[in-house]
């Protein structure tokens, strides 16, 4: 499964370097982006239509992130080429027979004139200045140092970096103040805006988790053990790496360019049973994959796991894009701690895609048996009206066997296959929008995580009786809980789950808990209200 991205190698050399000296012109910032403003002056010289460039950044920024990179500047060159060749400009056409190698860089008109221009002026100023290397992007810093409260929005050069600013600025105070950090999700850092979208895989033992992976890979990856008894017994992320290596989870976990530092409030029984296998290859080049332990049916249910089993897939849930729940025809039961898994992945209702794996095993009549007593089975434990999408295939290297199903069966798995493979061919493209959503789902909670925490202390006494006070709080968790509802007029199904909460409030002292602050509620809804629809209007498609 090849995910569209155009390899820089599809350009000659030469080539290269004249897309690179117009890129670097094009730059004016130089922060190695080119967005919206620099990107219509640019394109201006070409003397193509604004529908035609309007068709060539939305393919070349087929990942929505308001600016070309270099790659992606070279794929518009390319379109741009094409176009004044009288090609019309869709999404196919680079990926058709057209020669990309031989193609010649488009006419920018006065292009050429105003980069000598550019070179006489720094020239002059040369002897000026030493001149300074450039470093990475601005955002890079903002985690680290202290004067992070005030970067400047004229420093933003992507969707994501404003997403970066604004948490610092005006969600994560919030988060601070009132520990949303303990109770709910951990802080964010910056590795978890820059990393790759997230695909999990959740299912029985044996359900065909691991081999659906190697059979997106087309290849077996580091660490990957497969049969018929509980192989997989720990979480596996697999993901992009410039050699195949295995790395345990206490090393990746205090990696800070890697999104999992939020794992190690699970603690060291759980991160035992954690590893990442790095690989080089062009689908983990835009894809993660989270591989888990089969989840456990019958007698196995009793054996207690060493770690939080759905809370670490709760973690995963929320930094995921895709979760897949894998089932196969002979185990279709709903297990108790399958249950347990399933519900905490409330909120994330959107992202599950349901998989009947292996399903070349049984013939079309069992087959629609199979399917009707799956949908009661997920029936019981999903508390939706609307019904889940299901694929049923058979996700594998073994050809589809048609003995069992019989030609309809063939047709039908190899249908459901590229409906499933578009989904993930999706991901990337809407990575940056998935971003957005979550950021937004994260403020929401934390706002409403405020104000529930601020109610409960005003409740407290000022004097006396402080202890009996706390407990009945806790008792009454889910009255309180309707009245801030009431005052606030927030929507119920928002709230946080009541015996999580009182799990976690129980250990500590809601006298100690912050008053409510309306200046950081009123900045966390500026931000949602003004802030972030302005983001989205500065990097939209500069064209629209």
């Amino acid at each position: 499964m090849e995910i569209a991205s155009i390899p820089i190698t599809t350009c000659s050399k030469e080539h290269q370097q004249i897309y690179q000296e117009w890129f670097n012109y094009a730059d004016a910032d130089t922060d190695g982006r080119i967005t919206g403003n620099d990107a219509t002056k640019f394109f201006a010289m070409s003397n193509l239509s604004r529908q035609d460039l309007k068709q060539v950044w939305a393919i070349a920024d087929s990942k929505r992130q308001g600016y070309l990179g270099f790659k992606e500047f070279i794929a518009a060159m390319q379109l741009v080429s094409l176009a004044q060749a009288g090609h019309a400009v869709t999404q196919d056409l680079l990926n058709s027979d057209v020669d990309l190698s031989s193609l010649k860089p488009p006419v920018m008109e006065g292009l050429d004139a105003l980069i000598a221009k550019k070179k006489r002026k720094e020239k002059t100023s040369e002897h000026e200045s030493n001149g300074s290397s450039h470093g990475p992007s601005p955002s890079a810093n903002w985690f680290s140092s202290k004067s992070a409260k005030n970067v400047p929005l004229s420093s933003v050069t992507s969707i994501v970096d404003g997403l970066k600013r604004l948490y610092l600025q005006k969600l994560k105070p919030l988060e601070v103040t009132y520990r949303f950090n303990d109770f709910v999700s951990p802080l964010l850092a910056n590795s978890d805006f820059d990393a790759k979208p997230m695909v999990m895989l959740l299912g029985q033992y044996s359900t065909g988790k691991t081999t659906f992976i190697k059979h997106l890979l087309k290849s077996g990856y580091p660490g990957a053990h497969i049969g018929p008894e509980p192989t997989t017994d720990r979480f596996v992320v697999v993901m992009s790496g410039p050699d195949e290596r295995s790395i345990p989870g206490n090393t990746i976990a205090v990696q800070a360019d890697m999104p999992f530092s939020g794992l190690t409030t699970f603690g060291t029984a759980f991160l035992s049973k954690f590893e990442c296998s790095q690989m080089p290859h062009p689908l983990l080049e835009h894809i993660t994959f989270v591989d888990t332990p089969g989840v456990l049916s019958g007698e196995k249910q009793r054996t207690q796991r060493a770690y939080d089993f759905t809370g670490v897939t709760s973690w995963f849930a929320a930094k995921c894009d895709l979760i897949l729940l894998l089932f196969d025809p002979h185990k279709l039961d709903v297990s108790d701690e399958f249950k347990r898994v399933i519900s905490s992945l409330r909120g994330h209702d959107d992202k599950i895609r349901v998989v009947l794996n292996k399903a070349d095993q049984i013939d079309t009549q069992q087959l629609m048996r199979v399917y009707g007593a799956l949908m009661w089975s997920l029936g019981k434990v999903i508390n939706t009206p609307e019904v889940m999408r299901v694929y049923i295939g058979s996700f594998n290297d073994k050809p589809v066997n048609e003995s069992a199903t019989g030609p309809i069966g063939k047709e039908l798995f190899e249908k459901e296959q590229e409906d499933l493979l578009s989904d993930l061919k999706d991901i990337p493209k809407k990575a940056c929008d998935r971003r957005i959503n979550e950021f937004v789902k994260r403020a929401r909670a934390a706002k409403i995580h405020a104000y529930i925490i601020s109610h409960l202390k005003k409740e407290m006494p000022a004097m006396i009786g402080k202890a009996k006070t706390q407990q009945r709080l806790i008792d009454n968790l889910l009255d309180e809980f309707g009245k801030v509802q009431r005052e606030f007029h927030l929507p119920p199904g928002d709230f946080p789950n009541v015996d999580h909460f009182k799990e976690i409030l129980s250990g500590y002292n809601i006298d100690k808990f912050e008053k409510l602050k309306p200046k950081m509620i009123q900045a966390v809804d500026d931000m949602l209200g003004y802030d972030i629809p302005d983001l989205l209007k500065n990097f939209r498609n500069p064209y629209d």
